[in-house]
């Protein structure tokens, strides 16, 4: 169960609709016994509908306006220093707009941390694939006729292992939707516990594999610095390790 400041990162993309089905009833859940994230709720709701209605605006005190006429050239004609205002002071106010906005998003708005947001997603992924048995759009044991499939549906190629001789065969592989993006799922066997291995390109650095749980299922995620991956699984946790570890040694010998 999670936390009071896990919830609390979630309230902003529980206001715009974000969360998958399990974080949004976890909130849910949350939100009936505490009053502070109610109320924070309800003021990141006023301010989206302040922002909504174009009321999120002040005007310029005359002072300001003053204050840089006086820093224009003193030599300069007054049709130039007229010129030079009306340049200047639409860029002015665009970049305070902006930087007003980000401040205020920052302040207001906490954006989600990876860890709990990205940890939702893949559990109610996991729990999808589950209740609708929908484990693989390719049903194969064999990696030569997985890989290929997804070709033109992913905008980077899956590395896909072979891992029968360790006691988890490859099963199939699917398209799944994760953090913002489609993104390869590969889906392994341990006995009879489905194990899914989501696949995504990395951002140049590598991760060490860290190990969580969720919902009562096990989760670990690593980056190789080409490609994220996590693993999640009802397995017991010793199992799901030791996948992680022959799946990462395998790559490594490629």
């Amino acid at each position: 169960m999670m936390d009071h400041d896990e919830i609390q990162q979630l309230l902003p993309a529980y206001v715009d609709r974000e969360l998958g089905i399990v974080d949004a009833l976890a909130v849910e859940r949350h939100l009936r016994t505490c009053d502070a994230c109610r109320r924070e709720i309800a003021a990141q709701r006023a301010v989206g509908a302040r922002v909504r209605a174009g009321d999120a605006y002040v005007d310029t005190p005359a002072a300001l306006r003053t204050r840089i006429l006086a820093s224009l050239p003193k030599n300069a004609p007054p049709h130039a220093r007229r010129a030079a205002w009306q340049v200047w002071w639409p860029r002015a106010m665009t970049a305070l707009a902006a930087s007003l906005a980000l401040g205020w998003g920052v302040s207001l708005y906490r954006a989600p941390s990876a860890g709990p947001a990205l940890t939702g997603e893949l559990v109610a992924s996991h729990v999808r694939s589950l209740q609708v048995d929908h484990l693989a759009d390719v049903a194969s044991t064999d990696q030569h006729t997985v890989k290929p499939w997804f070709l033109g549906k992913l905008d980077y190629a899956p590395p896909v292992i072979d891992l029968a001789q360790q006691g988890f065969p490859l099963i199939g592989g699917r398209l799944d939707y994760l953090d913002g993006r489609n993104v390869a799922v590969l889906v392994y066997r341990r006995n009879r516990h489905p194990i899914n291995l989501y696949v995504w390109p990395g951002a140049d650095r590598v991760a060490a594999a860290a190990a969580t749980q969720a919902q009562g299922y096990h989760l670990v995620r690593w980056s190789d610095g080409t490609m994220n991956y996590a693993a999640v699984s009802d397995v017991a946790e010793g199992d799901l390790a030791q996948f992680v570890e022959a799946l990462r040694a395998q790559a490594a010998r490629r």
